[in-house]
């Protein structure tokens, strides 16, 4: 009976119509053929023989006949390596079966034994069976939180806010939605999207699949490259947003100041100003910090940068109208932004001198431009299962594949790789500049690493060998002395004049929820707990003292070797969804980790660490803290962060009823 659940909060309904239709009679799935053949041409054939095993259940589609060859490039060959004859036969089959009228599913949850089989299948290699669980999860094959129609719990009147409207702080409300509990977002800004909303630079853009750079939660959506840019990723957070009616909870232009807990209420205080300077105060339940880490610019300390007579910013305070057109300009930093603005202004600037600290390791990728065809969106919004596959597989070849390379063999002794695996990247990635700088041999050294690959982000080509072999163009790498009115002058000596500077010097990674304002038990600011610019938590989300607060892409939980940021997101947001779930369930107010366990968690962090890639001695990276400590990145696959954050612990908190 529908009406009885007419009363239930949005989240809950949400989950009863997905569950309904779930229930309901296994619905015709036929698709008109002549759409279909022409869309079947552009189908990945590893993903349609899953397809196929679905819907019919038969187990030919895992013979030898059909098996796919292993493939690691990002975007792989579509045709598998199979036979043209296999190839046509596939796409036969799958036109006769997904057009008849008597197409149904046989297999919607393969269990997790069988769903093992069907990955390692899948990609031409075995694949371990803790995989299983996180993909059928993934994959939308089983529940991804707990149905809380089942349970009779009750919830007080704005029970949680949600700090910033970013692709984390959306995985959070939707979270949140669906366990029925009310929330409020204050977002800085004046729209949602987080990075994708500030940044909008020239050239801004995903550097991972989009595919993988999505939620199993949302609706598909029609991307139009494999990797694409700001603005239709900000238009896909904005359209999940508005997917589960997330707006109505934002409030725009509202950036919190301070966050105070009070011991006797075991409630935060938060008081935030809006752009009218107004100071809005509330009081929560739950505290949850969905700032990320990057999201307050670093603007170097160089002598004179006040000096500058023309106009200079970070390139995450990019100008609207700015005007770039046959211009000089300076762009100090060669990390991600640059790498993404360099090509795309290249040509249209009179000159351009960029100041380079250190060479960065640049990764190839095929394809990397190439746009969707309309054949294979077609496939992802109509196809069952093919979308939840062709995603698994770019989880798979963008995720933990490449860590086992990242481990730290004692007995090499070259300092720019760390073992044999790390070594043949290293001679790949040399090669393919190389090959690209032949005419210009002088760029060469200037653009090799000096340290191991993967030691720092790796960083996509988009075109930016083809930009630094320009006339028009100048790497600089001695190093700047200052700055003066009329430009930079590096430490030679030589002054570059320039209309305007570009600053792409990153952003102030430790600082994280500490620039929040927060303050937990026993007046202890969470700025001073993290001293020396050493952030830590436990599972990246609890800190010892501040009850009740939790952090999305805290401390070690993001992904130094793939992966996707959006895959953490809905990862955190379960767990936390999850935590406060159960403390509902079990009449706690809050819970506070406890220190030791907090102390013994990051003891094992920087143990894990210490046989891995990012404590290679000698490498300055943004990963490590002001102490040396690599407090950004997680040292285990992503899988094994998965699995730890499943359930709530609830032995490893102080609770207070």
């Amino acid at each position: 009976n529908i009406q009885s659940y007419a009363n239930l909060p949005a989240g809950r309904f949400l989950i009863f119509k997905l569950s309904l239709r779930k229930e309901m009679a296994n619905p015709e799935i036929k698709l008109p053929a002549d759409t279909l053949e022409q869309a079947l041409r552009h189908a990945d054939l590893r993903v349609l023989v899953m397809v196929l095993f679905h819907l019919t259940g038969d187990k030919k589609w895992l013979s030898d006949d059909y098996r796919p060859k292993r493939d690691v490039a990002i975007i792989s060959d579509e045709n598998a390596g199979l036979s043209e004859e296999k190839q046509a036969e596939l796409r036969a089959h799958a036109l006769e079966i997904l057009s008849s009228e008597n197409c149904r599913v046989c297999i919607n949850d393969p269990g997790n034994e069988l769903m093992q089989e069907l990955m390692s299948f899948c990609i031409g290699e075995n694949v371990d069976s803790k995989y299983a669980p996180m993909m059928r999860e993934m994959m939308g094959f089983t529940p991804r939180l707990p149905n809380v129609a089942e349970h009779n719990v009750s919830h007080d009147a704005a029970q949680a806010l949600i700090v910033g409207a970013g692709q984390s702080g959306i995985a959070m409300a939707q979270a949140l939605n669906a366990i029925g509990m009310d929330f409020k977002i204050f977002e800085r800004n004046s729209e949602l999207g987080g990075t994708w909303a500030v940044n909008k630079y020239p050239g801004c853009g995903v550097d991972t699949p989009n595919h993988s750079y999505s939620w199993s939660f949302a609706r598909p959506y029609e991307w139009s490259n494999y990797f694409s840019k700001r603005s239709e990723i900000k238009e896909y957070i904005a359209a999940t947003a508005g997917e589960f009616d997330l707006l109505p909870k934002i409030t725009f232009n509202t950036e919190v100041i301070s966050a105070c807990w009070d011991e006797t209420e075991q409630m935060w205080f938060v008081r935030a100003q809006t752009d009218g300077n107004q100071i809005e105060e509330i009081a929560v339940r739950f505290l949850i910090s969905a700032v990320g880490q990057l999201n307050s610019p670093s603007i170097p300390d160089i002598m004179g940068i006040d000096k500058f007579g023309g106009e200079i910013f970070h390139s995450q305070q990019w100008p609207e109208d700015f005007n770039y057109q046959s211009r000089k300009l300076a762009i100090i930093g060669t990390g991600a932004s640059a790498m993404q603005i360099v090509p795309e202004i290249a040509s249209d600037v009179e000159q351009l001198m960029i100041f380079q600290r250190s060479a960065q390791w640049i990764r190839k990728i095929p394809r990397y431009s190439e746009a969707i065809s309309d054949g294979h969106n077609w496939l992802f919004m109509n196809v069952p299962f093919y979308r939840a596959w062709y995603r698994f597989t770019m989880l798979w070849r963008y995720g933990d594949t490449l860590l086992k390379y990242l481990e730290r063999d004692p007995d090499w002794t070259k300092a720019d790789s760390v073992n044999i695996h790390n070594e043949r990247h290293r001679k790949q990635m040399v090669a393919e500049l190389e090959k690209a700088l032949a005419n210009h041999p002088d760029l060469i050294d200037k653009c090799t690493p000096n340290y191991p690959p993967y030691g720092k982000r790796i960083l996509l080509d988009n075109g930016w060998y083809d930009a630094v072999s320009r006339r028009n163009v100048h790497l600089n790498t001695e190093g700047i002395s200052e700055i003066t009115e009329r430009g930079v002058v590096d430490k030679r000596g030589t002054q570059f004049c320039c209309d305007a500077i570009i600053l792409c010097t990153g952003f102030k990674v430790t600082e994280m929820a500490s620039g929040l304002g927060v303050v937990g038990r026993n007046g202890v600011r969470l700025r001073d707990q993290w001293h020396q610019r050493d952030p830590s938590a436990y599972l990246g989300v609890h800190v010892a003292g501040f009850p009740n607060f939790f952090i999305m892409l805290g401390p070690n939980s993001s992904s130094g070797f793939g992966g996707s940021a959006l895959f953490l997101s809905e990862t955190q947001s379960h767990y936390i969804a999850t935590c406060i779930h159960d403390l509902k369930l079990r009449g706690i107010k809050s819970i506070d980790v406890k220190k030791e366990v907090e102390e013994r968690y990051t003891k094992k962090v920087d143990e894990a660490h210490e046989k891995l890639i990012w404590s290679h001695p000698g490498l300055d990276t943004y990963y490590k803290s002001g102490r040396g400590r690599v407090f950004s990145i997680t040292p285990w696959p992503l899988v094994d962060y998965w699995h730890s954050t499943r359930k709530l612990e609830i032995n490893c908190f102080d609770c207070q009823g």
